[in-house]
């Protein structure tokens, strides 16, 4: 594999590692079960933790092996049935591949798949081939260059290598034509009509006006139990303040979420772990209306997406009777003019797609706003959960978030715009966070053409590719001690926020290239506004005897919870924090 270089000019990362090295073998990796959370449900408060009830299995490495141009197997240890099955019918070149055997792949179907991703990496190398059937396989990449080289050439129009492929088919019943999913001229029209909603002028407005307050109204629901001493799930309040976030700022309605049970919750997560589900299924029933019907699982899916349009649709119709022809106009011809259109009394995003007069189907509109309204609730709450979950492990880091949170806002009970760019210890805590705990873990491509990879890695036409965000951050030939939640990692706080550029691709939590999250400066401001108004207020402790394991439903959730108790910080305090910051 060629060496790393950062060709950008910017300075590498201390944590970060320039070249390859060769990777251990995997020692331990969780047994996935499936999530035991009722993610619809308000707040939790229990007198007793939750049982233990996550898993643990030794497995131990098992031996990768390579293929030359022929198909021919090079290795001293037999190959699994499946690997054989693939060789037999498809051999790809000269691409390592994984000794799947029937147990790892169940594993695969039926949890955490990044875990079993990451075991075939210590056993088989950063770019490797996964069977999942007897012709169909994943090239699976755990490579900085490698997903450098796939990420910036889907969709883009000088180079158009790779699609999206895979996850549109499995992700349409969910999203629609959104442009979460669309490819081609319908993605570019679509991302040039919602990016400009996500303007500064509107992030800032989001600060003062919804991040902020529902960070607030959190406080005051957590003030119950912090005098209790009831414990808390952590991870259910966290979803439920993402999903008020997310309502207010794109469609100006309040879920009410940390008050009363939402469905929207639930719904959000069943639709998400389908799709993961479909992307490994052996055979995609769900493609024959007729079976899919009679499956349980199924009629679940479908009607946690109807529940989700409904909702969606609902909300632009009542958008659309409250924009009148004059706003229309005026936004209009501010668009036109190149400025930041945003109605001070809704500066939501679906007013600003309404009042710019574009010419788009409801049916159109409802995905894309559909699009945010599922990623951004998702993946920012599950953030909040693994960063809280990493502070409260390192009282190091977390007594130094809170100093720097204290002397940045003293008084003030939540941050402005300005205080946001100054918090920037807290900033790297979510982006370290993000880096052991990245949303999505993998990324799903398809290749249209025969392509070469870095390293001279072979793909043919047609091949899914799975990019393994997770192997990537955690991977000892990419960073120094991956495993270590070390905010300090990424260089001096005065330095460039850590991202695709500026990393060479070693951190990619937003994806990069033309397809790079749209939302990723919401997504960081929210997340550092709501975890700055929580520090400042509260103590949290991790309740004892519990196991926090992790499965996957689009983004990576604990098993069973994260339950913590919480104390209010004296003032006191907190001003002795900020004096020594």
């Amino acid at each position: 594999m060629q060496a790393l270089q950062n060709k950008h000019g910017l300075a590498r990362p201390t944590g970060c590692r320039h070249t390859q090295a060769t990777l251990p073998a995997a020692s331990r990796v969780l047994h996935p079960s499936r999530l035991g959370l009722k993610r619809g449900s308000h707040i939790v408060y229990s007198a007793s933790p939750p049982p233990e009830t996550s898993e643990q299995q030794n497995v131990g490495p098992s031996g990768g092996k390579s293929i030359d141009a022929a198909g021919a197997g090079k290795s001293s240890i037999s190959p699994a049935w499946l690997t054989q099955l693939n060789m037999l019918w498809s051999g790809k070149g000269n691409i390592p591949v994984a000794d799947a055997k029937p147990d790892d792949i169940q594993d695969l179907l039926g949890g955490a798949l990044f875990q079993a991703l990451y075991k075939w990496m210590t056993e088989t190398g950063p770019v490797y081939l996964l069977p999942t059937g007897p012709v169909s396989s994943f090239l699976v990449i755990s490579d900085p260059a490698a997903a450098k080289h796939v990420l910036r050439a889907s969709d883009n129009p000088q180079r158009n290598v790779y699609v999206k492929g895979l996850v549109a088919e499995v992700a349409e019943f969910l999203f629609g034509d959104g442009f979460a999913i669309a490819g081609g001229d319908l993605w570019k029209a679509r991302r040039k009509a919602v990016a400009p909603s996500l303007h500064k002028a509107y992030l800032a407005t989001m600060i003062d006006r919804v991040f902020g307050p529902s960070a607030l109204f959190l406080v005051d629901k957590l003030k119950t139990p912090s005098k209790t001493g009831a414990p808390v799930n952590m991870e259910a309040a966290f979803s439920q303040l993402t999903l008020d976030v997310i309502g207010k700022a794109v469609f100006n309605y309040n879920f009410d979420a940390l008050t009363t049970d939402s469905p929207i919750i639930q719904a959000v997560y069943t639709a998400l772990k389908e799709t993961e589900s479909r992307a490994t299924d052996l055979f995609p029933y769900w493609k024959i209306p007729f079976i899919a019907a009679l499956v349980p699982r199924q009629r679940k899916a479908q009607e946690a997406v109807a529940l989700i349009r409904q909702t969606t649709n609902d909300l632009i119709r009542k958008c659309k009777e409250m924009v009148d022809e004059e706003e229309m106009a005026a936004a209009s011809a501010a668009t036109a003019e190149g400025g930041e259109y945003m109605n001070t009394s809704d500066p939501s995003i679906l007013r600003f797609l309404i009042a710019a007069r574009e010419e788009v189907s409801s049916t159109q509109l409802r995905d894309d706003l559909l699009s945010m309204l599922v990623a951004g609730h998702e993946t920012t709450g599950s953030a909040l959960t693994w960063t809280l979950h990493l502070l409260v492990q390192n009282p190091d880091k977390m007594a130094k978030a809170q100093a720097e949170i204290d002397a940045v806002l003293q008084d003030r009970p939540q941050p402005n715009f300005d205080d946001f760019r100054e918090l920037r210890y807290v900033t790297r805590c979510v982006c370290e966070s993000m880096r052991l705990y990245p949303h999505p873990p993998v990324l799903l491509r398809r290749a249209t053409m025969p392509d070469v990879l870095p390293g001279g890695y072979e793909v043919p036409a047609g091949q899914d590719v799975m990019i393994s965000v997770y192997n990537i951050h955690h991977s000892k030939a990419v960073w120094d001690d991956p495993e270590a939640f070390e905010p300090e990692r990424f260089g001096p706080l005065d330095g460039p926020t850590p991202n695709e550029q500026n990393t060479d691709f070693r951190y990619i939590p937003f994806s990069g290239g033309p397809r790079k999250c749209v939302g990723d400066q919401f997504a960081m401001m929210e997340a550092v506004v709501a975890l700055s108004v929580l520090l400042k207020n509260f103590n949290f402790e991790l309740v004892p005897n519990q196991t926090i394991g992790m499965t996957t439903g689009a983004t990576i959730h604990t098993t069973n919870g994260l339950y913590m108790t919480v104390k209010e910080r004296t003032p006191a305090a907190a001003a002795l924090a900020g004096a020594t910051a």
